[in-house]
């Protein structure tokens, strides 16, 4: 039963988790939290990921109840993500590895969400959803891969959350998508935005350019309501979603829905989804926020299955990308 260290920091957040033979042992993490109408930049994200792995690293450990000794390998995220803050954590996770004489393992960090999202829920065989702030992807496994069956082709559906909070200057803190969750609850007034389905694909550019230019003018008309404008929002990103999922389901012929990523925490999403899903007999699978954002042990999770088939980066190529394809893993760890 080995026992793994996953270091994960390709946005915001930064988390280490520790797993041993599906037992999640630690997952502490911090959030990196930028004021109302900000982003977060890269260069500043992994300042505050410097400031604060060690601390969450020792919490790790402490909350394990483990020593450098009791650790068999240690997992990084390799990518896709934000180059600066990536780079942080695979600086950290490469000198941990040497210092304690352990095999490193780059790991992908879809890949992650999709194993510890199985773990969680024990769903056999699922068909996909991966929502997050930098990534919108229907997958479905097939010959040892995770084959994108649909994406998006402009910006992940967390970052047209995102956007929208900025323009109307709702708080980051603890995170955009889930404020605007909440708001979104109070509003009760649909306005219509654009609804953009390519074949398996969909495009949040196009909404997202019309409710930046339309949110002041209906604001300030009295027309709608921030709260209105989250509600129409979320009601037809969402819907898009389900539609290709759906799709997915239809040409693999699964009867199980797996939604992981920050997003698919969204309490609305995983409604919209139920109710297909019983229409068509099938079943699914979410998680909540501890194991849906991004945290260390998702990377531990999915460092543990490659760890355990024979897989080992070796340190010369222990590098960082930002564009990682979920498609470009092989995965011997699966029938």
């Amino acid at each position: 039963m080995p026992v793994v260290i996953g270091f994960e920091g390709s946005a915001n957040k930064i988390g280490v988790g520790i797993i041993r033979d599906g037992e999640v042992l630690s997952n502490p993490r911090r959030t990196y939290i930028t004021p109302p109408g900000q982003g977060f930049l890269p260069g500043e994200t992994a300042k505050h990921h410097r400031g604060v792995i060690l601390t969450v690293l020792q919490e790790a450990l402490d909350e394990a109840g483990l020593k450098a000794a009791d650790i068999d390998c240690v997992a990084y995220t390799k990518g896709p993500g934000m180059g600066a803050p990536l780079v942080t954590v695979a600086i950290v996770a490469r000198t941990v590895a040497q210092l304690w004489g352990k095999p490193l393992l780059g790991v992908n960090h879809c890949i992650g969400h999709i194993e510890m999202g199985r773990l969680i829920t024990n769903a056999q065989n699922p068909t996909v959803l991966y929502v997050s702030g930098g990534n919108t992807q229907v997958i479905a496994y097939s010959e040892r891969r995770y084959r994108i069956f649909g994406e998006t082709i402009d910006i992940a559906v967390g970052n047209c959350l995102d956007r929208l909070a900025r323009v109307i200057k709702i708080s980051n803190d603890p995170s955009p998508g889930y404020n605007i969750e909440q708001m979104a609850k109070k509003g009760n007034k649909y306005i219509e935005l654009p609804y953009t389905v390519k074949g398996m694909d969909v495009s949040f550019s196009g909404i997202l350019s019309y409710i930046e230019d339309a949110a002041h003018k209906l604001l300030s008309t009295g027309q709608c309501t921030p709260e209105d404008l989250c509600f129409s929002l979320q009601e037809t990103l969402f819907a898009m979603l389900v539609e290709i999922t759906e799709r997915a389901m239809a040409h693999c012929g699964s009867q199980e829905v797996l939604i992981v990523g920050g997003v698919g925490c969204n309490l609305r999403l995983q409604e919209m989804m139920g109710v297909m899903c019983k229409e068509r007999g099938a079943r699914l699978f979410a998680t909540d926020e501890r194991f849906c954002i991004d945290n260390g042990v998702m990377i531990a999770q999915a460092g543990w299955e490659m760890f355990r088939s024979g897989h080992v980066t070796e340190l010369s190529d222990s590098w960082i990308t930002q564009r990682y394809r979920t498609d470009e893993v092989e995965v011997t760890w699966r029938d």
